[in-house]
């Protein structure tokens, strides 16, 4: 929980249990590769016996969001996913089937992403490339 403490003070925000139990749960969601809506978040705190409202969840979501903490990603899945920020780009791909998110980093596309914008005569500063997929 300290570790909580430190990455909330050091956002600017102020630490209250709310904050920390969210911030822990999405931790454990990144551990385990997953993005979570602010249903599931809510879902999670409710499981675990917090006493959170849902609407406590999206504005600490929003507040996390503003400070950097998470990305909100709106896939063509109806609903915002988040992720904690770990400052590490990469990429997704959605399951149409499952909507199962699925993070990855390919070097090749990231040249290739920046060789098209020089070649139009612009600066690559910033991109996110969403792949629907299928399993097959």
């Amino acid at each position: 929980m300290a570790e909580q403490n430190q990455e909330l003070r050091k956002a600017g925000l102020k630490v209250t249990l709310p904050r920390v139990k969210i911030l822990q749960i999405l931790e454990a969601s990144q551990e385990e590769g997953q993005h979570m809506s602010a249903e599931e978040v809510y879902d999670a705190l409710r499981d675990a016996g917090e006493d959170v409202g849902l609407a406590t969840v999206y504005r600490v979501l929003t507040q996390f969001e503003n400070a950097k903490l998470v990305m909100r990603h709106n896939f063509e899945t109806g609903h915002s996913v988040f992720e904690l920020a770990k400052g590490e780009h990469h990429d997704h791909m959605i399951c149409e089937a499952t909507g199962e998110v699925v993070e990855f980093h390919d070097d090749v596309i990231e040249r290739r992403q920046r060789e098209i914008a020089d070649e139009h005569g612009f600066e690559l500063i910033d991109h996110s490339l969403v792949l629907y997929v299928r399993k097959k």
